[in-house]
């Protein structure tokens, strides 16, 4: 329990509900900022205030974005029939950095999993079946993660959007099974990505 009158115990508290901060980095990360200079505190936390106002999600892919329409979606080279599913837009960073994909994204932002109560209806998935009725889309590449919700809900978009008359492809095995895409290295997605399977 933090006592109101400990301020460095309450900047704890705050950074340890991040991911990957346990009570004891951000114990260390408190005394850090308590130590920083004034103006310095400052900057930091105006970055991450009108960081966060700023972002928005893109109303077509759903990425992150600071306009209505993300950078990727407004780039006609960018439109080459081809829309890579993912989790969260962590995974569209990821994927960027391989910088050999050159199409569309579409963030579902989470993944099917009957367990936690998170179907079909609670994920991007209608906005992806709506965005497939331009006859320009030729190809889906489902690269959620391969773990199990991630598995589940590449089956089921793809049983879903086949009759549609559109390729689904699934990335290959090169991602190591139970891992993240954020983690995976540039090498290992690119040869993920080539190594794609049709659905």
């Amino acid at each position: 329990m933090v006592m109101m009158n400990d301020p460095i115990g309450r900047i704890a508290q705050e950074l340890a509900r991040l991911p990957g901060i346990g009570q004891k980095s951000a114990m260390r990360l408190a005394y850090f900022i308590a130590s920083m200079p004034e103006e310095q505190v400052r900057s930091l936390a105006s970055a991450l205030w009108n960081g966060r106002k700023a972002i928005r999600y893109c109303s077509i892919c759903g990425n992150f974005s600071t306009d209505d329409v993300c950078d990727i979606c407004q780039n006609e080279n960018r439109h080459n029939g081809q829309i890579c599913v993912v989790r969260d837009p962590r995974d569209v960073a990821a994927i960027e950095r391989m910088r050999d994909f050159k199409g569309l994204y579409h963030v579902l932002h989470g993944t099917l999993s009957p367990m936690n109560g998170i179907g079909p209806d609670d994920i991007r998935i209608k906005e992806l079946v709506s965005r497939l009725s331009d006859d320009s889309i030729t190809e889906v590449i489902l690269c959620t993660n391969p773990d199990i919700e991630g598995e589940a809900t590449a089956t089921y978009i793809a049983r879903l959007i086949k009759p549609m008359g559109v390729t689904v492809s699934r990335i290959a095995r090169g991602v190591p099974v139970g891992s993240d895409l954020e983690y995976a290295d540039e090498v290992t997605l690119a040869k993920a990505m080539e190594g794609r399977r049709e659905m």
